[in-house]
């Protein structure tokens, strides 16, 4: 027997239909966020190379006049969001989204996703489904998830995710929703973006946020209250490859992030058919809280006030609010992180 070789810990074959269900369900998606981008792109080329070359055209000039829907607010199905699918995906980490005070509808508001996680699974399953019953517990709102402007070129994936809720993080599509003047609007931001996954390791609670004002400065602008929302077990459902700042590692990890806007964590966690390796998640809790609505106000002698709109707040005013709501944040997850195993003398880490 050869010393240190790796023993695969393969699932039994009695598995229940249930949970094969369910593994089916994360493949999908696993595959829709890893690989499916890609596949469409090669479809597109390489239709125009077979007799099925009219399909390639014909949805290049579907492309053309469609170009600016993501920027209008995307494209969403209700009948895709509510599939029996996104059910059997939520069970099986399994997710949860918790409430914790009523949103006016008559408002529009930005919800702020931490952390990102390796692929933001909470913020997909409860934002870009009715999986966790988001329509229940906030009527009237309507969420948008934002996602990198770059998955919007690719031809057929665009179509897929705006169906979903999904709309690209640029200023200008991310403000559309903010501009409803009948409010409803949820919109929902990873704020430490790809940059974060590569510190979504097991047992951490960084959150990239110390220098991430533009989002503050969005609500300002637009009169939108802030909502800190904070997903337990985020950071849970993938190992990672170690890698700490000052590494070579991670040195060329932040390199190719800032060249191609995506990060690369090296993430890993079970397979399929086995529980050793692969790029399935754990099945592990995520359990999504979000907090109480932070109205946009500035610090002031005595009581804040509230801001409806200012276009041109100051850096003072923003600082404040940005303070403003890393308090609220920290109170969320102190208040809530005995109910999900963290211990009490945790809190989170600021970077």
């Amino acid at each position: 027997m050869v010393e240190g070789k790796m023993k695969i810990d393969f699932a039994p074959v009695d598995v229940p239909l249930i949970r094969r269900l369910q593994t089916a369900a994360v493949v999908q998606w696993v595959f829709s966020f890893l690989g499916l981008a890609p596949t469409c792109i090669i479809l597109f080329f390489y239709l125009l190379f077979t007799r099925f070359w009219l399909i390639s055209v014909l949805y290049a000039i579907w492309w053309y006049y469609d170009f600016d829907t993501p920027a209008r607010g995307g494209r969403r199905k209700p009948v895709l969001l509510g599939l029996k699918l996104w059910g059997y995906m939520r069970d099986y980490f399994p997710i949860k989204l918790v409430k914790t005070a009523d949103l006016d509808p008559r408002h529009n508001y930005i919800l702020g996703f931490h952390p990102h996680g390796v692929l933001v699974a909470g913020a997909f399953t409860n934002f870009c489904t009715y999986a966790t019953g988001f329509p229940q517990l906030f009527p009237g709102l309507t969420s948008y998830l934002l996602m990198l402007p770059l998955w919007f070129r690719a031809p057929f994936f665009r179509d897929y995710i705006m169906c979903a809720g999904l709309i690209p993080s640029d200023k200008e599509s991310a403000t559309y929703p903010l501009r409803k003047k009948k409010g409803g609007s949820a919109v929902v931001i990873a704020v430490g973006g790809a940059p974060e996954a590569l510190d979504a390791h097991p047992g951490t609670f960084n959150v990239l946020l110390a220098n991430k004002k533009g989002f503050i400065k969005m609500a300002m602008e637009h009169g939108a209250h802030l909502v800190p929302v904070f997903s337990f077990g985020e950071n849970e459902v993938y190992d990672q490859v170690e890698n700490p700042r000052g590494t070579w590692l991670r040195w060329t990890q932040d390199r190719l992030q800032s060249i191609m806007g995506v990060s690369l964590p090296l993430f890993h966690a079970r397979g399929i058919f086995q529980y050793s390796f692969g790029l399935m998640p754990y099945r592990r809790p995520i359990h999504t809280v979000a907090g109480r609505p932070a109205p946009c106000r500035l610090s002031a002698v005595g009581r804040p006030i509230k801001v409806e709109k200012k276009e041109k707040p100051t850096g003072e005013e923003l600082d404040a609010l940005h303070q403003l709501y890393m308090d609220e944040l920290s109170s969320l997850f102190d208040e809530h992180k005995g109910n999900y195993g963290v211990d009490k003398d945790v809190h989170l880490n600021f970077v």
